[in-house]
C-alpha cells in the first residue's frame, strides 16, 4: 500500500492486536483491582499519543504535558465535587452547599468561575477547551518568536512548576496540596464501585482508540507530512511559504486536548485530582512513556505508557526505595541503546526476523491454494 492511505495492513494488524489486549486479554486475566490500575495507565496513554505527534512527528519536546493532563482532570473534578456538595451532604458545614475545602478555608460562597461546572456538558467542553486555551497561549508566545528545541522544553517545564505552586497556593479555591477528593457520583451513578471502575476502564479504551484514529488521520494527512518536514528541515518548510508557527501551535494544542481528555478520565477512574499530577515529575514521566514505547509510533506510545506504569507499580511494590532508580535506568537505557523505543526494536530487529522465518517456512511448505508468498 502507499504511504498516503489512511492505514496500511500492518497498521490495521497493530490496531487489532492492541484492541484485543485492552478489551479481551486484560479483562480476562486481571482481577478488579489490577484492571482498575490498568484503567489508570490507559489515561496516561492519551498524553503519550499526543507527545508522539508533538515530539515524534513535529519535533516539539514539551516537558509540561502534566499541566494539560491536570487541567482536564481538575475540570472534571470540579463538576464531580459540586455534585457531591449538595446542601444535604454538607449540612454540617458553616456554609452548606459549597465544597468542604472551601468551607475549611472560610469561604462563604462559591467562586463565580466554579458556577459553570454545575453543568456536565459545560464541564466536558472545559475538559478540552481549558487545556487547549493554555496551550494556545504558550504556543503563540513561543512559536511566533521561533522559540524551540531545548529552550521550549525548559519553558514548558517552568510552566509546570508555576502551575503546581499556583494550585497549592490557592487552597481555598483548588483544594491545595490535597487536591479535590471525595468524588462520589456522576449524575447519580456511583463511580466508586468495582462495577463502575470496570465500565470506566472500557470507556477509557474506547476513547483512547478514538484519539488514536484522530492521531492516525493527522499522521497520514498533508499536515502530518509537513510536521515531519518541519522536524527535519524547518527552514526549508518556512522558505517554501508555509507558516511554521501555525502548524506547531495546532499540533501542540491537539496534544493538550488529548492530555485533557486523559486527565478527565483519570479523575473518574481514580476518584481524585491533585497537584502532584501537574508538576515537573509527572510531566517528565509522561515523556518517558513516549520514549520507551517509541516517539515515532502512536501505538508504541500506548504500549510505553502501559509498560512503564506496570513496571513502576511492580517495582514500587517489591522495591519501594529503588523504583525511581529503576525508572531512570530504563529511560537511560532506551535513549542510549534503543532511540526509537520498543516500536523501533520491533520494526528493526524482531519483525524482519519473523518475516524471514515465515518466508523460509513458506518456501518449504507453500499454502494449499498455491498463492505466492507476500
Amino acid at each position: 500500500m502507499q504511504s498516503s492511505t489512511f492505514m496500511t495492513r500492518k497498521e490495521i494488524i497493530g490496531f487489532v492486536i492492541l484492541a484485543a489486549l485492552i478489551f479481551i486479554i486484560l479483562p480476562a486475566v486481571l482481577d478488579n483491582f489490577r484492571l482498575n490500575l490498568f484503567g489508570k495507565y490507559l489515561t496516561y496513554a492519551f498524553v503519550a499519543v499526543g507527545l508522539a505527534l508533538c515530539w515524534g512527528a513535529g519535533g516539539i519536546l514539551s516537558l509540561g504535558q502534566g499541566v494539560f493532563f491536570g487541567l482536564g482532570g481538575y475540570c472534571m473534578a470540579m463538576f464531580l465535587k459540586l455534585e457531591a456538595s449538595t446542601p444535604e451532604n454538607t449540612a454540617i458545614q458553616s456554609t452548606p452547599g459549597i465544597p468542604d475545602f472551601m468551607d475549611w478555608n472560610q469561604l462563604t460562597e462559591l467562586p463565580w468561575w466554579w458556577e459553570p461546572f454545575y453543568s456536565l456538558p459545560l464541564a466536558l467542553i472545559a475538559v478540552v477547551a481549558v487545556p487547549v486555551m493554555f496551550a494556545f497561549i504558550i504556543g503563540v508566545a513561543m512559536f511566533t518568536r521561533r522559540v524551540g528545541g531545548v529552550y521550549f522544553a525548559i519553558i514548558t517545564q517552568a510552566f509546570a512548576a508555576i502551575m503546581t505552586i499556583l494550585i497549592i497556593g490557592q487552597q481555598g479555591y483548588t483544594g491545595g496540596v490535597n487536591g479535590i477528593t471525595d468524588l462520589r457520583t456522576l449524575l447519580g451513578w456511583d463511580i466508586r464501585t468495582d462495577e463502575a471502575k470496570t465500565i470506566l476502564y472500557f470507556v477509557n479504551g474506547v476513547l483512547l482508540f478514538a484519539v488514536l484514529l484522530v492521531a492516525q488521520y493527522v499522521r497520514k494527512s498533508k499536515l502530518g507530512r509537513l510536521l515531519i518536514a518541519m522536524r527535519d528541515q524547518e527552514d526549508r518548510v518556512r522558505f517554501s511559504g508555509y507558516n511554521v508557527a501555525n502548524f506547531k501551535i495546532f499540533i501542540f494544542c491537539l496534544g493538550a486536548a488529548f492530555a485533557g481528555i486523559g486527565g478527565a478520565m483519570f479523575t473518574l477512574q481514580v476518584g481524585f485530582m491533585s497537584p502532584t499530577l501537574v508538576g515537573i515529575v509527572p510531566s517528565i514521566e509522561m515523556v518517558i512513556f513516549c520514549a520507551v514505547g517509541g516517539r515515532l509510533s502512536i501505538l508504541g506510545a500506548v504500549y510505553g505508557a502501559l509498560l512503564v506504569n506496570w513496571a513502576k507499580t511492580s517495582l514500587s511494590e517489591s522495591f519501594p526505595e529503588l523504583w525511581l532508580l529503576g525508572l531512570g535506568g530504563l529511560f537511560i537505557a532506551v535513549v542510549m541503546f534503543f532511540p526509537n523505543g520498543l516500536a523501533g526494536v520491533w520494526s528493526q530487529k524482531i519483525e524482519p526476523r519473523l518475516l524471514e522465518m515465515m518466508g523460509k517456512k513458506k518456501s518449504v511448505a507453500p499454502a494449499p491454494d498455491g498463492a505466492p508468498a507476500e
